[in-house]
This record gives C-alpha cells, structure tokens and sequence, in this order.
C-alpha cells in the first residue's frame, strides 16, 4: 500500500493505492500522520479508496483503527470511492460503521452538512 495525504481546509484528504493485505511500513506511517492530525486536532478526514485495488483482514483493521483514532479525537472519517471493495464492506457489515461517499467531493460536502 502507498498513501499521500493533503489538508484542503480543514478537511485531511488521504488517497490510497495498492493492496493492502499484510502489514507495511506505509501502513505504519498511515497510523502516524491520522495521529498527527489528530494531534493538530484536523480531524475531519476523507480516505480515497479509488486506487486501492485488494484489501484484506489486515487493511479493513487498518480503516478501523484509522476510524476509532479520529472517534476518540472528537472528528470524523468518512470513505470515498469505495466500489472495488463495496462488497467486502457489506459483507462485513463494516458498512454500518463506516459513512461512504461515491467521491471525495461528495464525502468533503458532507462535512458541512453535519
């Protein structure tokens, strides 16, 4: 898995790429920068999924822990472009825990509505 992550106001953007099947350094510096961010309280944060092309048991614990990390800072994170592992989230039932958008201009909007 690689990342790049960009701030646009005050909205963190993080756009994924790859597989993310087992565990990485990516993954480890992933968890470093929502850390971050949380710690400069930017905690409305949007996660690109549109160039992600397999995840696994490990990469849905990332999301969640990435989830749980932006919960317990008092923000939100939402899921953008999720079709290539729409049916992993509804078999998973992560769909009930995660909002997801069909792009990262609809999840960024949706900050301002809540």
């Amino acid at each position: 898995m690689k990342f790049k992550d960009r701030l646009e106001g005050d909205i963190v953007i993080f756009d994924l790429s790859g597989k993310i099947i087992s565990y990485s350094d990516d993954m480890t510096m992933f968890h470093g920068r929502i850390r971050e961010y949380a710690n400069l309280n930017k905690n409305n944060v949007v996660i690109d999924l549109a160039k992600i092309e397999m995840v696994g048991s490990v990469g849905l614990g990332m999301l969640i822990s990435a989830l749980s990390t932006v919960n317990k800072a008092g923000g939100r994170l939402v899921l953008a472009n999720i079709t290539r592992i729409q049916n992993l989230i509804a078999m998973t039932r992560l769909n009930t825990v995660f909002q997801s958008y069909d792009s990262v201009e609809e999840a960024m909007n949706s900050f301002n509505k809540s």
